[in-house]
């Protein structure tokens, strides 16, 4: 399932951690998960999507998803500092729409436990099987509907092509036909679905479409995909996974909801939309809403002065301003990211090394193995 691409930052070594660890690791992402939706709720509520900083061409789409449980959170993957070596877990934020990473955690640290003669029992890691459960699930869900399921990445990008084969024989084991296709290749219809060439050059309807690509870049990049995938939802044409809704839980602005909301959960950390210069005594974190892979992210003191920046692409972006926690770090000084995937439930642990604190693209996976 792994390019050579992806294997440059795969490594050698193992996280030991506890069995006291893991279970803490499972339990924390699966009570998060409640308080996402309950956050969730709040702001649609009290119409704050704005707020998030969320394209008003999503907002309908987002609602219509929400509403009808058929859309299916397919998986996610929680960000966490802390949660071994006696530190305490803290989420840093929730990838929920288009998470990678998931050949890496769901089979190469596998198969360095098999290498190493271990039994499977020494790993949190059932992603794979989790996500067979959740495609299975969406079945159950619209049982009206052909078990066929097209996926799509953005041509050119090898990374998602690998995490989305995983998807596919995932998908496969449960029971669902696969096909396979660029989205460039993909034919949208607002009054008939999500069509996928043939090679006959002829078209097959598919009422399940799963896009390895972000909600934010359909929005403001492609407006009038955007405004016929709403209608293709609004006229229960297809599925489209992930649902739009999980834009409400990949913005980081809803990390100051979740602390808003939730002060004294022990995995959240303060954050606010509003810049804490001269406001705060305590270390923080700017974080642009939709940054990705650690670009356009700041790490300043106490009196608000940045110690540790990186650029991007995403600069335009406003911001939220979060508490910074404690990474963990092993004797070379290299820091720790925890990252948890969640289908369903929490379902498998791994983690991404840095020499910065900013986790940025460069870091490498490193899988686990349970003392």
């Amino acid at each position: 399932f792994v390019s050579e691409e992806a294997a440059d930052y795969l490594t050698s070594e193992l996280v030991i951690v506890t069995e006291q660890e893991r279970d803490a690791f499972y339990e924390t992402s699966n009570r998060l998960y409640d308080l996402f939706v309950q956050a969730g709720t709040h702001v649609l509520n009290h119409n704050l999507l704005d707020t998030l900083g969320i394209p008003r061409n999503l907002h309908e789409l987002i609602r219509l998803s929400w509403d009808d449980d058929r859309h299916l959170h397919l998986f996610g993957r929680f960000d966490f500092a802390g949660g071994i070596g006696g530190l305490p877990i803290k989420l840093l934020e929730f990838n929920a729409d288009t998470p990678t990473s998931l050949p890496e955690t769901a089979i190469i640290q596998w198969a360095q436990l098999k290498a190493n003669h271990l039994p499977e029992e020494a790993q949190f890691n059932h992603v794979y099987d989790a996500l067979i459960e959740n495609f299975q699930r969406l079945k159950t869900l619209n049982p009206d509907r052909e078990p066929a399921i097209l996926f799509s990445t953005l041509r050119g990008a090898r990374e998602d092509d690998d995490n989305v084969s995983l998807l596919v024989a995932a998908a496969g084991e449960a029971g669902f036909e696969t096909r396979f296709c660029y989205v460039d290749e993909v034919n949208f219809s607002e009054t008939e679905g999500v069509f996928a060439p043939d090679r006959n050059g002829s078209f097959t309807r598919f009422d399940f479409w799963f896009k390895l690509v972000p909600w934010e870049y359909i929005a403001l990049d492609e407006p009038e995909l955007c405004r016929i995938l709403t209608q293709i939802v609004r006229r229960d044409l297809a599925v489209i996974l992930n649902p739009a809704y999980t834009m409400l839980f990949q913005s980081k602005g809803i990390l100051k909801y979740l602390w808003d909301l939730f002060p004294n959960d022990p995995a959240l950390l303060e954050a606010t939309l509003t810049e804490p210069i001269g406001k705060s005594n305590f270390p923080f974190v700017q974080k642009v809403l939709f940054g990705r892979e650690g670009a356009n992210v700041s790490i300043h003191d106490e009196i608000g002065l940045p110690v540790e920046v990186r650029g991007g692409d995403y600069e335009k972006q406003a911001s939220v301003y979060q508490a910074l926690a404690q990474l963990a770090q092993d004797d070379a000084g290299n820091y720790y990211q925890a990252g948890v995937f969640f289908a369903y439930e929490s379902c498998g642990l791994g983690f991404r090394r840095s020499p910065h604190r900013i986790i940025d693209n460069g870091a490498q996976f490193v899988g686990h193995v349970l003392e």
